[in-house]
């Protein structure tokens, strides 16, 4: 392990149940309810890593001083898929601390295989909605950026409504970057991409770093799931927004 990342401390954690639909009909999901191939390797490495890296969801702030064992920069990533990029991320900034938000336990399980396989200490992992750890355990204007690659971009128009980025979720990550802080989105859905520039457009506390779509930053590697959407000519968008000095 790189002698500057701290080691991950090893509190109580438990997996938390699978995901439940809200009874509230106005809350924002992050996720819905799928039935994902869980192998056995991916079972034990949550349960037996999960302890290590993990943080429980809580309706209480979170001190990540306390969680990463150090201060530095922290970004929240939501939607892991199986962890290549997420691990990647940290591996190239080893001085910002990484919180990976996913639902699913094939990729919690293997992202934390990732994250012990190459000794990667600079990464939590929270087994929940995305939106409610942004509501319940992020502080307004603690983060230095937020990931969200490739959400679910439901094609259908009549599922739209389902998307992520829509106005209430990109409030809320607004209100929890620090300013100067970054939301970076980046989706290979043409449509998808441009209702996602006019929805980070008109949030007011959010400025586009771009004309209109940025240029992929050299430390968002491509996955192989890009590599293969490219092969196909699904153009691949990205966007960053900065939260604007107060």
């Amino acid at each position: 392990m790189p002698p500057d990342l701290p080691t991950p401390p090893a509190p109580p954690a438990r997996c938390p149940p699978p995901m439940t639909e809200s009874p509230r009909p106005d809350h924002i999901r992050s996720f819905v309810n799928r039935r994902i191939h869980f192998t056995a390797g991916q079972r034990a490495a949550q349960e037996r890593l999960l302890p290590r890296y993990g943080i429980a969801h809580q309706a209480a702030l979170l001190d990540t001083t306390t969680a990463f064992g150090r201060q530095a920069p922290v970004v929240l990533e939501i939607g892991c898929g199986m962890g290549e990029t997420t691990a990647a991320i940290a591996l190239a900034r080893p001085d910002t601390d990484f919180i990976g938000v996913e639902v699913y336990p094939a990729g919690v399980g293997a992202l934390l295989r990732r994250l012990e396989e190459q000794a990667i200490g600079n990464v939590r992992v929270i087994r929940h909605d995305a939106v409610e750890v942004l509501r319940d355990m992020i502080a307004p204007g603690s983060l230095a950026g937020i990931h969200v690659y490739f959400p679910d971009p439901w094609p259908k128009a009549r599922h739209h409504k389902r998307r992520l980025i829509q106005p209430p979720l990109v409030a809320l990550a607004a209100s929890r970057l620090r300013p100067g802080g970054y939301l970076h989105c980046a989706t290979d859905w043409a449509h998808y991409a441009d209702q996602m520039l006019a929805v980070l457009q008109a949030e007011p506390r959010l400025r586009n770093t771009a004309e209109g779509f940025a240029p992929r930053p050299d430390w968002r590697p491509l996955t192989k799931f890009e590599t293969r959407g490219l092969a196909l000519g699904h153009a691949v968008r990205d966007l960053i927004f900065e939260r604007r000095m107060d």
